[in-house]
């Protein structure tokens, strides 16, 4: 069972709750993984978090003191091995996964639906009952393994997001660019995320064409 953390009822207009699913796993950008459950948390939708045991020592590593700051950010724990937690099953209602980051290892797992914790198995739960996966990855380079299986899993319906930096933004630090990065990843559910910089077109004096 999950732990709630909240008492209040975050409806949507229909009055059911929104709710989106968040796994950590083990890989660098736990920096991003905090902004987007901070602009869940703002947005009024519900975070239900699975973190495996290379995420929880990801973020220690990467982020001291972050690992706690993520659990007080979550809606809702669930331990990451137990498999008969409710988003294990296609009949928990939510808007979709986000996986960030996800590591090479999780995308392996989920592309062969090689279901051993929680975490894969909301994956593989969200790809069967068409629900919006976004598989924020993380690595560099890509292997041919890497490249195939996110081939695989986008025509299956995930949405691969690359933890890569943009530069238009003009970022000053990296939670600038960790922002950057959660703006991009929320707006696959079309959660508005204030901190988020929007291209707005470049200014020229004619029409700029790109050799």
């Amino acid at each position: 069972m999950g732990l709630d953390r909240r008492q209040e009822n975050k409806e949507n207009t229909e009055g059911e709750r929104k709710r989106i699913l968040v796994g950590i796993s083990g890989a660098s950008g736990i920096p991003v993984a905090l902004e987007v459950l901070k602009g869940l948390g703002e947005a009024g939708v519900e975070s239900h978090l699975m973190i495996s045991r290379g995420g929880e020592l990801t973020a220690g590593q990467e982020a001291p003191g972050s690992l706690e700051e993520i659990r007080a950010l979550a809606d809702v724990i669930y331990d990451n091995r137990n498999i008969g937690a409710a988003p294990a099953s296609g009949s928990f209602r939510n808007m979709g996964m986000i996986i960030v980051p996800c590591n090479m290892k999780t995308l392996a797992g989920i592309h062969s639906g090689y279901s051993d914790s929680l975490l894969l198995r909301a994956a593989d739960v969200a790809l069967k009952e068409r629900r919006k996966l976004v598989l924020a990855v993380r690595e560099c380079p890509f292997s041919t393994i890497h490249l195939r299986n996110m081939y695989e899993l986008s025509s299956m319906g995930a949405v691969i997001l690359p933890l890569v930096l943009s530069y238009y933004n003009k970022p000053e630090n990296l939670q600038d660019a960790a922002r950057h990065l959660a703006g991009k990843i929320l707006d696959q559910f079309g959660v508005e995320y204030r901190p988020f910089k929007r291209w707005e077109g470049m200014e020229t004096d004619g029409i700029l064409q790109r050799d």
